[in-house]
């Protein structure tokens, strides 16, 4: 190495150019630059030196945990006795039981009191899945076949879909075993001249979309019912736009066209708009004219359903590992917990061990739409299964495992992930990110779905009472519409925990019924100013509550006392104001608060008392704090809510 510079040198020992000086400086080596030459005998000397200074690396110790820890399993990572873990907690100015789970920051102080560097998970990759094994390859490959289309019949809520699933059972299976149908499984199948097609029985498609978010992608194509004699619905435009979510062909059946007032033609004019324009008009949009309730059209409709899944050339493995999606479930009082379930691949049979989202267990038996016991269920195939160990969700996915042991260890693992990310979630709201949040003006919502009598009423109640809206606190419109209080608008309220308010309209009885069952708030008004004082009153409620300290009293700990049981009672004298019984205290030692909770037990001589006043000598206890030393003070206090307003 000839005429090396400095930096050079530097970069090729990783270290920087100033702390190659110093140790040159060091060697006598004077240089003036970080710029400066170096011949190679110098080079080689100094890359001599400094491998040997150079100390063995030294391993890090580290541990892993998730979001939430229990105190028990952290101890056990750090090596360390859950005690041991459980006094520096203290320290912190945590109480916490072995079992309890602590947010991740305070475990990070913990490990690095025993040395250990912190790895945080706050996303969980699901490790679960890998543990998995791999079920047994098929000697000859998978086995395909073709398979029955799966169909969803979405649209307005009254425009037939219920009578149009009602007549396609009746008249595709016969009298004997339609009379047979001893319960609703969510999903069944009819026979079209030898051919089958499986029917999700679905609630609109605001539960299609739900199955769809859980990643429970089974449907091949959606039957759009329209009725001729009304009109497309806003409901209709938001079941297409579902439907083309989903990414499925859509087929429309124009209903009711035994009306006198049907009109075809305009209905199929309404459709285009919504670029769904029927064949007959140059489009690629299957339309059929149908009456549910006569029955008119309907084998039609099941043949175009064929048609098109024939050309989408539908196929299943119905060998291999089981896939499938749970479409219903529930918790029966006879059989236990009792799902329907859709086989995407593979054939689910009588005996085999599954694994559905948190649940788990072996196949005890199966039936299918018609309440018939079957012993397996190949592809595109929905069956009511029982033998597992407790309800799964709709959409969750079911899969064939090894054994029936591999998929609780599964399961259990779940649960416990769920449960930690649940609370990790909850400490992320009120501990990490509470400051972050109100500086970066973070704000709570007032969910609300608001009906009025007419557009005109609708717009100006919701301008007002979006108004309303602070740096804390607003209104958020899930739903806007003109007409009365609907039961489809109290499911929406539900499953977005909103208020349902009215102006000048009234409230259907099957809303109401569905407000108790739910617990749903439905108020109606006829003046706008009664309307905004109670969301203004709401919305205050929402506000972060103030609270002022009031300062009681003080007393100095002199001694402390040891019980038999091992708890200790700090022998105290009241040095300002009074300490009172259940109040707040607070114990300071020096500058450092070392807990913070409610004053539980105060004693003067061997008696109980509510208050002791200045100049008086009382025994204090606080439930969950033992570590009472001469010298403390403590505070005794209690706090008032401000009253706040928008």
């Amino acid at each position: 190495m000839a005429g090396v510079r400095v930096y050079e040198l530097a970069k090729d020992l990783g270290i920087s150019s100033g702390q190659l000086m110093s140790t040159l400086k060091d060697m006598g080596v004077e240089v003036s630059s970080h710029a400066s030459s170096l011949d190679a005998a110098t080079a080689d000397l100094v890359k001599e030196m400094l491998a040997s200074e150079k100390a063995p690396a030294v391993s890090v110790k580290t541990v892993e945990i998730g979001p939430g820890v229990s105190v028990r399993e952290l101890a056990e990572g750090l090596g360390a006795g859950p005690a041991d873990v459980q006094r520096k907690l203290v320290e912190l100015g945590v109480l916490a039981s072995i079992n309890q789970e602590i947010g991740a920051d305070v475990a990070q102080k913990v490990a690095e009191q025993y040395g250990y560097a912190v790895k945080v998970t706050h996303k969980r990759e699901h490790k679960e899945e890998r543990t998995l094994r791999p079920q047994p390859k098929q000697k000859h490959g998978p086995r395909t076949i073709m398979r029955p289309p799966v169909v969803t019949i979405m649209g307005h809520i009254d425009h037939g879909k219920t009578t149009l699933l009602d007549t396609i059972r009746k008249t595709n299976v016969t009298e004997q075993e339609f009379g047979g149908i001893t319960q609703h499984i969510g999903a069944y199948q009819v026979d079209v001249n030898g051919r089958k097609i499986t029917f999700l029985d679905t609630p609109g498609h605001e539960a299609f979309t739900a199955m769809r978010a859980r990643g429970a992608s089974v449907t091949d194509i959606a039957v759009l019912v329209v009725a001729a004699d009304d009109s497309v619905m806003p409901t209709t435009i938001e079941a297409i736009d579902h439907a083309r979510a989903a990414n499925v062909p859509i087929i429309v059946a124009i209903n009711k066209i035994d009306k006198d007032n049907a009109n075809v033609e305009r209905t199929k004019q309404q459709l285009a708009e919504q670029d769904l324009v029927p064949e007959e008009w140059g489009g690629e949009t299957i339309t059929v004219s149908i009456s549910a309730k006569q029955g008119t059209g309907i084998e039609e409709l099941l043949e175009m359903i064929l048609l098109v899944a024939e050309m989408a050339e539908l196929k299943g493995e119905a060998s291999g590992a089981v896939q499938g999606s749970i479409i219903e479930a529930k918790l029966d009082r006879g059989k236990g917990p009792v799902a329907t379930a859709l086989i995407n691949k593979g054939t689910l049979k009588v005996g085999l061990p599954v694994l559905a989202g948190q649940a788990y267990g072996k196949i005890k038996a199966m039936l299918d739409d018609k309440g018939q016991r079957v012993t397996k269920a190949g592809p595109a195939t929905p069956v009511e299964i029982l033998g597992l160990s407790t309800v799964p969700l709709a959409g969750d996915q079911i899969i064939s495992v090894s054994d029936e042991k591999e998929a609780r260890l599964i399961a259990e693992a779940r649960i416990q992930e769920s449960r930690s990310d649940r609370m990790a979630a909850s400490q992320r709201v009120t501990l990490e990110d509470l400051y972050r949040q109100i500086r970066e003006g973070s704000v709570k919502d007032l969910n609300v779905i608001l009906k009025a009598d007419v557009q005109g009423s609708l717009e100006a109640v919701r301008q007002s009472m979006e108004q309303l809206a602070t740096d804390e606190v607003r209104v958020r419109m899930i739903h806007t519409g003109v007409g009365a209080i609907s039961e489809s608008d109290i499911l929406l309220a539900s499953a977005s925990n909103a208020i349902v308010m009215g102006f000048n309209v009234k409230v259907h009885p099957e809303a109401q019924r569905a407000a108790e069952l739910e617990k749903i708030e439905v108020r109606v008004y006829q003046v706008i100013y009664e309307l905004l004082n109670d969301v203004r009153a709401a919305m205050v409620g929402m506000l972060e509550p103030v609270f002022e300290e009031i300062e009681l009293g003080k007393a100095e700990v002199r001694r402390i006392f040891k019980l038999p049981g091992g708890g200790k009672i700090a022998g105290c004298y009241v040095t300002e104001g009074k300490v009172l019984r259940g109040s707040e205290m607070r114990v300071r030692r020096g500058q450092e608060v070392v807990y913070t909770g409610k004053l539980d037990s105060l004693k003067h001589i061997k008696e109980d008392a509510r208050e002791m006043a200045a100049g008086y000598e009382c025994g204090i206890m606080a439930d969950g704090f033992n570590d009472f030393q001469e010298g403390d003070i403590i505070e005794s206090y209690s706090q008032k809510q401000v009253a706040r307003a928008l």
